[in-house]
């Protein structure tokens, strides 16, 4: 239908000229009338007089807009991100929107139904990337980068290179410890695990190798589904058998810290599992790490995390927030994943020609779900949020002092200072206080007669209203100094 209504729109738009036209060439009258007539008829067919196809005003699905107020939490948030990864020493880069479909195909496991296929004009096979990972890894096969620790659209922190075991992955575990509680978005624990204690766990439960993959897709459901749910899946669409699934079922529900893991590595089926043993070693040297960081009170090993992506080969954590405890319920509950990561080091080597591996491991920020809980906590605590950062209004006292105020709003802006004016020759001095008292303007700069005369300005503290004069030639300095400004 849209595309209908915009061929009709074209037409119309040519028929108009053509009527145009004959009319200034002053053209046999009979012909006029006649392309008159095939105007009118196109008129008709959109529905409106005017020609004016009436268009359905929605975003498309999976979108939404963001309002000012709801952009300034997102600001919010991405400043306190963004400050904690160069913190810790992050470069930025970016990468295109869209990768050549072979580039994402196969990464995924059971996830890869959910990319979006499309094709560019120049027919090359493009689908919109998934995430942010398998980019950066073609991004360092690409540019033969073999170091880098880079941030990505405030969202993602990697650490690719040749490092000892387990301290890029305990600084990335740092990172969400601190990214969290700088949010304050509530109580919070991080799961870790191992692909490779999952793997071992899967080869001493009867799991066939073929099988690893998918049985770890189903076992990352868990978060979400009952322990009987993930059961039937293995065994109903995955063809586990009952026993094997049982026998995993032992192991998924335990979780701790140093303890378990000491307790593992005794374990008689898994201790005798090479992947597994290499696994609960990193994993204790980690937890030994993690103390020293001071956050291994937040940190729960947990062997139910399995993380789906087929491109983890190591440690994999995932941030969730908890619910407080009540009468009811015996220890907080989650109430959702917030962050995710894990060690992969073999998707760099995927893209390069001579199959070179580059380490890495990183960290992925779940920014939608942070901003939708950020915006209800605003809401329920009615909190009032600046959607500007203007630091000062300038205003006028009198009648007929526009100029007065253009000039020293230039003033104002060159100087770096954040200022605005009402877009009124004469505004009422009322207003221009009310409407700093409405959008939260610290300051308000008069210019007045006898202002002018004096060679100062009424600088006036919205807050408290009090009310100073300051000199012009001070001005700038003045206001820097009431907002903090270098």
């Amino acid at each position: 239908m849209a595309d209908e209504a915009a061929d009709l729109g074209e037409a119309l738009r040519r028929q108009a000229d053509t009527v145009r036209r004959l009319k200034q060439e002053k053209a046999n009258p009979e012909e006029v009338a006649e392309q008159v007539a095939k105007l009118l008829e196109l008129k008709a067919q959109l529905g409106t007089d005017e020609g004016k196809h009436k268009f359905v005003l929605k975003t498309p699905k999976g979108t939404r807009d963001y309002n000012p107020k709801q952009m300034a939490i997102r600001e919010k948030v991405f400043d306190i991100i963004i400050s904690t990864f160069k913190r810790h020493g992050a470069e930025v880069i970016d990468t295109p929107v869209f990768e050549l479909k072979e580039t994402l195909t196969g990464k995924y496991g059971e996830d890869s139904k959910l990319i979006y296929d499309l094709k560019d004009q120049g027919g090359e096979l493009l689908s919109l990337r998934y995430d942010l990972t398998v980019p950066f890894a073609r991004y360092l096969a690409m540019n033969k980068i073999t170091n880098i620790k880079r941030y990505h659209i405030a969202k993602d922190f990697d650490i690719a290179g040749q490092f000892d075991p387990m301290i890029p992955d305990a600084e990335c575990l740092k990172i969400v410890h601190e990214i969290l509680s700088g949010l304050q978005i509530g109580d919070f624990l991080i799961k870790v695990n191992d692909r490779r204690i999952l793997d071992g766990m899967f080869a001493v439960c009867g799991v066939p190798d073929s099988k690893f993959r998918t049985i770890c897709s189903t076992v990352d459901k868990l978060d979400k589904a009952t322990w009987e749910d993930v059961k039937s899946e293995m065994v109903g669409e995955k063809g586990l058998s009952p026993e094997a699934a049982d026998r995993i079922g032992e192991y998924v529900q335990l979780h701790g810290g140093l303890g378990l893991i000491e307790q593992l590595l005794q374990d008689p089926k898994l201790s005798q599992n090479k992947l597994a043993r290499e696994g609960l070693g990193d994993m204790k040297l980690l937890f030994e790490y993690l103390t020293l960081f001071g956050i291994a009170d937040k940190i729960s090993f947990d062997l139910s995390l399995a993380r789906g992506l087929d491109y983890y080969t190591g440690v994999i954590y995932e941030a969730i927030l908890l619910q407080p405890q009540n009468a009811h319920k015996e220890e907080p509950v989650s109430v959702g994943s917030v962050a995710g990561g894990g060690r992969y080091d073999g998707l760099v080597g995927m893209f390069d020609p001579k199959g070179r591996k580059v380490p890495c491991v990183g960290v992925s920020i779940g920014i939608e779900r942070i901003f939708s809980i950020m915006e209800q906590k605003v809401e329920a605590s009615e909190e009032k949020i600046r959607t500007t950062e203007t630091q000062v209004l300038v205003a006028a006292a009198q009648k007929k002092l526009l100029e007065e105020r253009l000039k020293l709003i230039s003033e104002l802006w060159d100087s770096g200072i954040k200022a605005e004016m009402l877009y009124k020759k004469n505004p009422k001095l009322l207003n221009q206080l009310q409407y700093c008292e409405d959008t939260g303007i610290p300051l308000v700069a008069i210019v007045g007669e006898q202002e002018l005369k004096d060679g100062v300005v009424k600088l006036r503290v919205v807050a408290t209203r009090e009310e100073v004069d300051v000199r012009r030639e001070n001005l700038i300095e003045e206001i820097k100094r009431r907002t903090c400004q270098p």
